[in-house]
């Protein structure tokens, strides 16, 4: 298993890298052209290609779907070339389809990859979330609190008054409730459009960002990314499964999940040694977008591990008559 450890960290780091390049790369050539679909499968080919060539007996948790149905990168899809580790997957080709579609900032491509049996299998449905950034004591905050003694305990923690305290909230009809709550602390409310994801990354620095804390309802998909993030960043995570259909709770079952009113924490969700690997698409705060010139194309990229809490950022030029060589 040290064998595997060692294989995974150090020469499959940039390999993830590439990967998520190519996938933002082919979404890019779509922006603005108002077709979610398109934009979409672009990344799902581009992602697959990259991850069959890649040394690893990898197995997709956290995909697009849960059945083998184009363009997907469905739940349980086995790729890579074989031989390599046993890896366990989470994809998210294109995070923000409608980001890059209108070509709004703040779509991604996004992965991460650990140790097989170190990401949980969740279904394609929705999960409550709370998050923080680090350095503060465990068990601050808790998704079964009130938004109010959540900002409260967050302030205190920090030292500033709730007024100071800025939360990032999915702007959907569902989280009405939610927002009002919050503001009814005194605390501010970002809210985004898409991109639950960074939006979660972006509490682990809030001198930066100006975000402190998440909440809300996204997908479960990116939850599980989001924390495989954390877990290299830093930072406080919960989320619960919502399963409110007898058919969700089934599908859950069949994944493996017994209890569907878990409260999971950020090592439920993502343990062991992780690396998640992201390009910007369209320009963000988290990372610049593609950029297509003249001979080149140019591209940004982090690549967070948590063994070593590393934090890399790529600038890529690839030279468009040598990308097939790449």
């Amino acid at each position: 298993m040290q064998g595997s450890r060692s294989v995974v960290a150090r020469t499959l780091t940039l390999e993830l890298a590439r990967v998520t390049e190519r996938a933002a790369i082919a979404a890019a050539a779509l922006r603005g052209q108002g077709n979610e679909k398109a934009a979409d499968q672009a990344a799902v080919d581009a992602m697959r290609a990259e991850l069959n060539a890649l040394p690893i007996d990898g197995t997709v948790v956290i995909g697009e779907g849960e059945r083998d149905r184009a363009p997907m990168l469905f739940i349980g899809e086995r790729l890579g070339s074989g031989g390599g580790p046993r890896v366990d997957l989470a994809v998210d080709p294109l995070e923000g389809t409608t980001l890059c579609a209108k070509d709004m900032p703040g779509a991604i491509a996004i992965m991460a990859m650990a140790e097989r049996g170190s990401l949980l299998a969740a279904p394609d449905v929705y999960m409550q979330k709370i998050a923080i950034g680090p350095g503060y004591p465990p068990g601050l905050v808790d998704l079964d609190a009130s938004p109010a003694d959540n900002i409260a305990a967050l302030a205190r923690a920090k030292g500033v008054p709730t007024s100071q305290i800025v939360a990032i909230v999915l702007d959907r009809p569902r989280h009405g409730d939610l927002v009002a709550a919050i503001r009814a602390t005194g605390a501010g409310v970002r809210l985004i459009s898409d991109g639950d994801i960074a939006g979660i990354i972006f509490t682990n620095s809030p001198d930066e960002t100006g975000v402190d804390i998440y909440l809300g309802i996204g997908a479960a998909p990116e939850g599980v990314i989001a924390a495989g993030a954390l877990r290299c960043i830093g930072g406080q995570m919960q989320g619960r499964l919502i399963l409110d259909t007898l058919e969700k709770r089934r599908r859950a079952q069949d994944m493996g999940i017994g209890d569907p009113n878990r409260k999971y924490e950020l090592t439920d969700l993502a343990r062991g040694d992780v690396t998640v690997a992201a390009t910007g698409v369209t320009d963000g705060a988290l990372l610049r977008g593609v950029r297509f010139k003249p001979g080149v194309i140019e591209t940004e990229t982090v690549v967070y591990r948590s063994a070593t809490g590393t934090v890399r950022r790529i600038l890529g030029e690839h030279r468009r008559a040598e990308r097939n060589a790449d």
